[in-house]
Formats: structure tokens, sequence, C-alpha cells
């Protein structure tokens, strides 16, 4: 064993060549070699060899030897199990060798605490005996080997009656499931883009399937590369009814993706960290989990490639990183049902991922503009106060959000006729915030009154009793003392609230018809509450108690056998949310446990609140979300949280929103400034300057806290927020055309700079920049005292927005100035933006004249688009009622064609200025052209021979018609 002996049988013959044998390849190597030796007559050598280890081919590569063709030799290895090759046997708390061993694993301390002590040397008690083949895909029974089997509990004795099936569904996206064939289990009901059968065929696949027969596992190749980018022949993978482990090897260190948890860097550190996923009202701390569940992540190859993996399940989840590189999920229900996407680009992973789950929704336009919130203003003159300040300063804004509905009758008084007809209604638009809970121990409240006829409330299981807990609301006409503390006022004033189905359909009609009684009032229209949007929040769900009132009755299911890495892990499932063994049911009827479907109950509210508010405005609106689940954004978007006033939540909101940018939620931002603490001045103003590229750009703080709108501060304050705001204001257009491209084809509208660089390995790393789709890079401050930046500028043509000067230099760091009034910006050759003059809101900016910035790219070609509508219509794009125009420009010419014409702006939008950057000869002359013949033209030409700048004014090229420019 370990041995390969050489021997020359017979030497009668000398080779001219003096052959050697200089490499030897030992396949089945199921350790890694660390050590060879080579000997002759039992004196070992001197040999200048190395060694390669392949751990998913299980290879070693023995190269650089000098054995003489014709000499006998003993060539002898030693194995030994890498550390970054053990696979945690017990992950659960507080593991000794005891427990250990009884696992029938090794136990074997490292100075290191977060390297597993107790960890798997045998193979996985799975293996499979005959593979059915077809054309689109595979399928196998899996054997149990009852001998090789361990388990702490009854509930998590492996399952004997496991099938894996493999459906290719198309050229670049594969589907691999086990489940039970025998018992029926949960599966999540969300559903998915899926063809009717699948149309992949085996010339075109980017990817072959092997299964691996004993010991179980399955290997997905890219067959351009050969690179094996899924291996689960690992030691780890059992199926239980309340343990599921599953491990893969990975095809390199660069993984993005799974949350939602705050993270202090966008690539995940693969240093042995365990990561742990279920919805909770958790404001973002370091290994916390939070909001959102999305066990999804995109990787990339070390020849560049990228690939995506979408593990459907709805349980509370974990996930390890390991440098070897791998990854090990566990979760404690429901079945594994994998996707695959293929790319081969990043971009490409988020295309076919969104169009897997569905494609991002199209917000209006006027929810791009910045928005204003606090919670606790205290009545609605300071509100009234504060927009008129905001007008005085001159400072754009679209619309106040900062109003709590706890529940549908339980609306803050402070929205009195005089917030709602006077200034509402004239000058911005209303968000209010809506909570999932319904308030069941006031007097005469119609809504719960209705939902209980409706039966829409989750209730014990096997009972006709709602669960009840303590959340927002408070009880209604009740002085809240505020100087108790917390818990004793929830315990005073806090309101038995019931939780609502939105799995059922009558739940969701239910819900529907509540919010459109709220937004007209049929009792007394004039106290009907108008909004153009709705913020959904604490519906993870959240409960200001663990459990119900009374306490929860299930504790196999509250504390489960294995509890995740959740934060406060010893809690179980129930912190700060009701109890698991809730009873809910899908919309066939279907009875499922709270334990099962928790994490999608934000998700279910989704659907149901847009459709509402839609049917109640008449509009496209928009919802935002704090509670998401793969596919939430097709009809929210999503806000990060609660996060707190200091300097390193600058760089987590970039982090947090890029993450959103793989996992569909494009309509996502930070609370600007903080929402916990007082902010600072200097924070503040970086924050602003930051947080005007958001999606979702949203200046929100506490009850308590100091004010940190921009109007609070002083005047240097307002007119750095006013210029910055009205850069964002400026590029709306552009920005707009983002999001439709989004909505459209499912590209990423805040981009991570490896999605356009994925090339230069540089990118990878860099999440203190990102760009506005493929064309605007921002780059901004977010260290205090500091007053540069030092960018990262990738092998491109980039132009200052400022100056829009050639910087002269791509492909390296660079140390810019950043003074305290200044974020940079850079645009990139190759592309032009089209945008429009600032107003103070974006109603009277989408009056003003249209421009376009050419920005050329070394070889004097750039493209763009410009996506236009009436910026509320329901469905505007899927019905044709929109107006798309393309931009391209090639040496001397620009090409105006409008691609799609199903509206015209009642405004008579005209493009009056054309800037086209790195013109490198002087213009003297200008022509329009149309249907290729000129036309008359009063512009009036400037070159700039020191930045190479062609300025083209006092054009009049309407919106929705073609043209020709050509320059001179």
């Amino acid at each position: 064993q370990n041995v390969l002996t050489m021997t020359a049988i017979n030497s009668n013959y000398a080779d001219p060549n003096n052959l050697m044998f200089e490499e030897i390849k030992i396949l089945g190597s199921l350790q890694e070699i660390t050590a060879v030796t080579v000997s002759q007559n039992n004196v070992v050598e001197n040999s200048p060899h190395s060694i390669t280890y392949y751990p998913s081919e299980k290879v070693a590569h023995i190269t650089g030897l000098q054995l003489e063709l014709g000499k006998s030799y003993t060539v002898k290895w030693t194995q030994q199990l890498n550390v970054n090759e053990r696979f945690d046997c017990y992950p659960s708390p507080n593991p000794t060798q005891e427990r250990c061993e009884q696992l029938g694993c090794v136990w074997d301390e490292t100075s290191r605490p977060d390297i597993p002590s107790c960890y798997y040397s045998s193979d996985n008690p799975y293996s499979v005996g005959q593979v059915e083949y077809t054309s689109s895909g595979l399928a196998a029974n899996l054997i149990l080997n009852s001998a090789n089997t361990k388990a702490n509990e009854d509930y998590t004795t492996p399952i004997s009656t496991l099938r894996l099936e493999v459906k290719y569904h198309l050229n670049h996206m594969l589907q691999f499931k086990i489940y039970d064939y025998q018992n029926a289990r949960y599966e999540v009901p969300v559903p998915l883009n899926l063809p009717s059968s699948p149309t992949s065929t085996d010339e075109e696949r980017l990817y072959e399937v092997s299964v691996q027969k004993k010991p179980f596992g399955i290997q997905v190749r890219r067959k351009s590369t050969g690179r094996i980018i899924w291996d689960s022949q690992l030691p780890t993978f059992t199926f239980s009814d309340m343990f599921i482990q599953i491990s893969t090897r990975l095809a390199s260190q660069y993984i993005y993706g799974f949350g939602e948890t705050e993270h202090t860097m966008f690539r995940r550190n693969m240093s042995w960290h365990t990561w742990g996923m279920f919805t909770r009202d958790q404001p973002p701390t370091y290994k916390l989990n939070s909001y959102g569940y999305h066990p999804f992540y995109m990787a990339l190859e070390e020849d560049s490639n990228a690939h995506g993996v979408l593990l459907l399940n709805s349980n509370a989840m974990d996930v390890t990183f390991q440098p070897t590189p791998a990854l090990t999920y566990r979760t404690i229900g429901g079945i594994l049902d994998f996707y695959m996407v293929l790319g081969p680009t990043p971009e490409l992973v988020v295309q076919e991922y969104t169009a897997l789950i569905g494609r991002p929704v199209m917000p209006p336009y006027w929810s791009l503009g910045f928005q204003l919130c606090r919670y606790g203003y205290t009545n609605d003159s300071e509100i009234a106060q504060l927009v008129e300040d905001m007008k005085a300063a001159r400072i754009p804004y679209v619309s106040w959000d900062g109003t709590s509905i706890a529940s549908l009758s339980n609306l803050c008084h402070y929205f009195t006729t005089l917030i709602v007809k006077n200034f509402f209604l004239k000058s911005s638009l209303n968000l209010p915030f809506l909570d999932p809970t319904i308030s069941g121990n006031e007097t005469n409240y119609p809504t719960f009154s209705r939902g209980v006829q409706d039966d829409v409330f989750i209730k014990w299981p096997n009972t006709n009793d709602i669960i009840y807990s303590k959340v927002w609301p408070f009880l209604p006409d009740v002085e809240v003392n505020e100087s108790l503390p917390e818990e004793t006022q929830i315990q005073l004033y806090g309101a038995h609230t019931a939780f609502p189905d939105f799995l059922r359909n009558s739940t969701a009609e239910w819900w529907k018809r509540e919010i459109l009684e709220f937004y007209n009032n049929p009792t007394n229209t004039s106290r009907s509450i108008k909004f153009d949007g709705l913020w959904i929040d604490m519906n993870e769900p959240a409960t200001f108690l663990n459990g119900a009132i009374g306490g929860c009755r299930n504790d196999l299911l509250n504390m489960p056998p294995y509890v995740p890495h959740l934060g406060y892990r010893s809690e179980g499932l129930i912190v700060k949310t009701p109890c698991m063994e809730g009873q809910q049911y899908l919309p066939d009827g279907t009875p499922v446990r709270h334990y099962d479907v928790h994490c999608l109950y934000g998700w279910s509210q989704t659907k149901p609140t847009l459709e509402g508010l839609q049917s109640a405005t008449k509009e496209r609106g928009i919802v935002i979300t704090r509670s998401t689940f793969p596919s939430s954004g097709r009809w929210a978007g999503h806000w990060l949280g609660d996060n707190t006033a200091a300097w390193d939540q600058l760089t987590k909101s970039v982090i947090g929103m890029r993450k959103k940018s793989i996992s569909i939620q494009f309509t996502t931002g930070a609370d600007i400034c903080g929402f916990f603490r007082d902010s600072e001045y200097e924070l503040c103003i970086r924050w602003m300057e930051l947080g005007a590229f958001y999606p979702y750009s949203r200046n929100h703080n506490q009850k308590g806290t100091r004010r940190q709108d921009p109007v609070s501060w002083n005047a240097t304050f307002e007119e750095i927020s006013r210029n910055v705001l009205n850069i964002r204001y400026t590029l709306l257009p552009y920005f707009y055309t983002l999001m439709y491209d989004a909505h459209a084809h499912g590209s990423t509208v805040i981009r991570p700079m490896l999605h356009e660089f994925v090339e230069d390995r540089t990118t990878w790393e860099i999440y203190e920049q990102f760009l506005w789709g493929p064309a605007l890079l921002i780059s901004p401050v977010m260290q205090q005292n500091a007053v540069t930046v030092n960018a990262y500028l990738p092998n491109a043509r980039w132009y200052d927005y400022y100056t829009d000067e050639d910087i002269g230099f791509r492909g390296q760091f660079k140390l810019l100035p950043a003074p305290l009034e200044h974020i940079n910006l850079h645009i990139r050759g190759g592309y032009i933006l089209a945008w429009q003059k600032p107003a103070n809101t974006t109603f009277y900016s989408r009056k003003n004249p249209v421009g376009l910035t050419v920005a050329l790219n070394g070889t004097l070609i750039a493209e763009g688009q410009l996506y236009w509508d009436d910026r509320v219509r329901i469905d505007a794009y899927e019905d044709g009622v929109y107006l798309l125009t393309s931009f391209t420009a090639n040496q001397n010419v620009l090409d105006i064609t409008v691609l799609h014409h199903g509206y015209s702006d009642p405004n008579n939008l005209m493009f009056t200025e054309i800037k086209v950057l790195g013109v490198p000869f002087n213009v003297t002359q200008v022509t329009i052209s149309q249907n290729g013949g000129t036309i008359a033209s009063s512009h009036a030409v400037d070159y700039n021979d020191t930045k190479q700048l062609l300025t083209i004014t006092n054009l009049q090229l309407e919106l929705g018609k073609s043209y020709t420019v050509q320059w001179s």
C-alpha cells in the first residue's frame, strides 16, 4: 500500500535516447499525497520532483522524476488528510470527543477553534444501483447502507427511500432533486419559470452530469473547459426527517451570495465560516441571520467563467464555507432541490437566474427620487414645515413615508386633512408603513372581524384557536408611558395580535379588500388615506416576545434536534417570531407547518400587497418589503433594514446592495445617515453622497435620535445635498432605462465591477466601488476624515463626470481627490447616457429638455438606450405602451433610432443638447438628417480642443423620432 515497485526483469537492452520516467499519475487517491521518496537498492535518492493533488478527481500527479528506463526503483508516498479536507461531523454546539466518536467520526483538536475537531473519516452511507438515463436527464434510487449510519435522534435517522432526479431543462440550466419517493415531504410552493418539458440538446448543453455510485455523489462539469463545478461525493451527505446535509467542492474560492446577513466584504470568506439563514427581525449585525432568506450563490471559476446555484428550500438552514474550497448545506426540513445556471459570464448568471425565479418589478419613475422618512414625527405641523424647508433649500425629493400604520385601522393621527389634502397631493407622494399583524382584542375592529369570518389567521394545529402574540400595534386610544422599560410597555400596551396566513387564497383576497377600503374609506370618504406605495415591515414575521402569549406547545419543532447557526441559537427557532407549530395552508388547501414556511411569510404577503395597491390607486405604485425570498423582487423592492449611524455601515450598504443585485432585489438601499443612534455631520454628508446612488434613496432614522434630513444641519450641508441629488435627478432617464433592462432582461442595475471586467481578477475582490449599469462608475468616500479615495479604474477609457475629460489612465488603482463636497464619478467610454435637466421633483424634471452624453471609446464607438413611458402605468412594458430609443455612435456619426414606439410623451420632449466626449479632431460643422435627407437646425457647435469635447446645443430633436447627427 502506498508503494510502487518498478523492477527491471530483463536489462539486456539500453535505449540510446536515455529515456526516463518523468511523471507518475496515481488514480483513486482518496487523500492528499504529501511526500514521495524514491529509492534504489534500499537507498533513498535525491529526487527533484513535485506533487499536485486534485481532490475532485482523486488524482495525484508526481512530476519532475528522473527514473532511468532499465533500472529498478521503489517509489513510496505518504498520504495525510489535509486539514482543509476536514468536514465537520458535529456542527451542533459544544462538541466533545465522546459525542464525536459516538457518531463514528475522528476527534483531533486543533489550535484554531474554527477548524472542526470532529470530522468524518468514512464515506457517506448512500450508494446508487442502476441509473436510468434519458435524453433529458437521469434518475436513480439511493441505497442506504444501514451499517454505516449514525444518528443522535430518531428524527435524524437517515431515510432509506430516497430518489435522485436530474433534469436538463435548458442548455444553460439544470435541476437535481433528492426526495423521499415513499413518503411525501414538504416542498417549497414558490413557482419557477421552467419549460413544460426540457428543451436542451446534448450538442448544445454547457454541462455534463455524472453520478458517482459508491459512495453516492453528483458531479457537474462545464463542457467547454472540463472544469468540475459541483462535486458532492463527500462523507457529509445525509437525509433525515429533521436534518439534511450535503457538501460540494467548489471551483474556486470566489463565492458570492447567500443571505440575508451582514458581511464585511462582497466575496464570501472561505476560512471556516458558518452563516445561518432564517428570517428574523434582526437589525444588520455580523453573523446574525436577518430579514431575508436567499440560498443562492454565484461562483467564479479560475478561468473567469461563472455559474450560479439555487437550493429551493425554505426551512431554517446554515451553510459552512471552508478553504478546500467547499461548502456544506444543512437544513432541517423539506427536500434538496437544486437549480444550476451556467452563465458563463456573471451578468448572464443573473439574467438566467431571474429568468428562472421571475424578473424584477418595474418601479414607477417617481420612486427613483429621493425620499424622506422618520419614525417619530411629532405632528403634522412638523412635517409641513419640513416640506417647506426642503422647497426653500431647493433640494429634490419625491415622497414622505414616515407615518406608521401598525395595522389597517390604527393610522397615526398625524395624517390630518391638512397633510393629505394640502400638500401631499400637491408636492410629493406618500408611502405609509403597513405591518401584517392584526389586533385581536380591540372593540369593534372590522378588519379583524372580517378576517375571522374569512378564516385568514394562523391557528394552533387541530383547533379553531388563533395564535396570538405581541407586536405592533399597541392598543388604540391609550397614552403610552415611554419612560417605562420596553418589556413593560409591551406587557401593558401591546395588543394581542393575530397573523394572517398569506399563503391562503382567501387571505390574499381579504388583504386586498382591506387595502382598498383603507384607501377609499367607504364609511367616511373625507377620512380616506390616499397613498402611492406601501412599505410592509415586520413581516419575517416579527413579534415582541418569543412565540405566543402563553407559550408554545411543540418543543420538537421550536427546539429541533439540530438548530442551525442562528443568532440566539440556544433559544431555538422562536426568537422574536411566532410558534413553529402554527397551522397554515397552501393555495390548494394542503396544510403546512409554520416550521416549514416561516421564511416565506414576507414573500407571501408581497404579491397581494402590490395587487391591493394597484387595485386601489390604478397605478403601478411600489411596495417596499423587509422580508424577502427568491422571487420577492417580482413584486417589491427592499431596504437593508434598521442600520446604525456608523462609518462601517457605508461599506456594508454597498456590499448589501451588490448581494441583492445577484438575488433579484434590484430596487434596494440602506437608510441614509443611519437608523439607530445620532448621525454625525461628516458621516451624514458622505452618506448623502453615496445614498444619492442607491436605487432606493431614502434618509430615515429612529424616534428619539436627532434630525438628519438635509435641512437640519447647515447651509453647506444643504448645498452638498442639493448638488449630489441634482446629479441623481439629471441621470434618472439613464437609471430608469437600467430598471427597464432589469425588468425585461434581468440585467443588474447596481453592477459589481467584476460583471463588466471579469477577465481582470483585481475586480473579483473590489467592493467599495460599484457601477450603475455598464457605464457609470461610483467611487465614494467611506472612511472618516478621508479627502482622497483609492479607486480602481479597470481597463477601459474613463471620463471624469464633472469635467468631461479623459482621465488618461486605466487598469490601475489611483488616489483621487475627494474633498467633503465631492464624490468621484466616471463615465465609461463606449457608452451613451441619456439625461434630463433636474427639478425639485421627478414630476417636474420629466418635463425638462433631454440631453445625451456620448462617451467614445478608443475606437470612437459608443452605444446606449432610452426607455420612456408615462411613469405610472401598470404593465406598460408588457402592454407595449412605451418608447424605446437606441443611440449608436461610430467615428463621427450618431444614429438616434426608435426601436419601439408605443408611447408619445405629452410634454413634447426634445433632445436639446448632445455632448460627445473623446473627439480627437477639431469640429466646425454638425449636420442633422432624417430619413436620409439633411434637415434645418439652428443648433450651436462648440469644440474644446483641450478636453476633446464637442458640445452641440440649441437642438430640437423630438423624442420619439429617428435622426442622424454627423460632425466634421
